[in-house]
C-alpha cells in the first residue's frame, strides 16, 4: 500500500526553526519528484519545495533562503528543513508526489493527482 506520511509539525515561535519529515512506504520515493506544499485556513494550496529524482530543488519565492528540502533515499524519506520562521509560514503542511505538475510559488486547488500524506499542523506564533 501507498502511503506518504508527514510529521515534525508543531508551535514555533517566528524566528524558529522546524524539520519536517516525509516517510514513504510502498514505493521507493527515489524515483519520483516529491514535493512539500501548504495550505492555510480559507486559502488554495500552495506549493512550497520540490525535489526531482536527480536531487535538484526548487522553491516558492517567499521561502527560497529560509527553507531547504533533501531527501535519505535509503531512509525513504524527504525532509523539509525550516528556518527563520515567520506568522505567515503557519499552515498544514503536505508532502506529495506529483511537484512535477505543481510547481512552487502557484497556487492550486480542486482534485489532485498523485500521492499525498495527511498533513502535518505548523503555527508560527510568539
Amino acid at each position: 500500500q501507498v502511503q506518504l506520511v508527514e510529521s515534525g509539525g508543531g508551535l514555533v515561535q517566528p524566528g524558529g526553526s522546524l524539520r519536517l519529515s516525509c516517510a514513504a512506504s510502498g514505493f521507493a520515493l527515489d524515483y519520483y519528484a516529491i514535493g512539500w506544499f501548504r495550505q492555510a485556513p480559507g486559502k488554495e494550496r500552495e506549493g512550497v519545495s520540490c525535489i526531482n529524482s536527480s536531487d535538484g530543488s526548487y522553491y516558492a519565492d517567499s521561502v527560497k533562503g529560509r527553507f531547504t528540502i533533501s531527501r535519505d533515499n535509503a531512509k525513504n524519506t524527504v525532509y523539509l528543513q525550516m528556518n527563520s520562521l515567520k506568522p505567515e509560514d503557519t499552515g498544514v503542511y503536505y508532502c506529495a508526489t506529483d511537484c512535477a505538475h505543481y510547481p512552487p510559488g502557484r497556487y492550486y486547488s480542486g482534485r489532485f493527482t498523485g500521492y499525498w500524506g495527511q498533513g502535518t499542523q505548523v503555527t508560527v506564533s510568539s
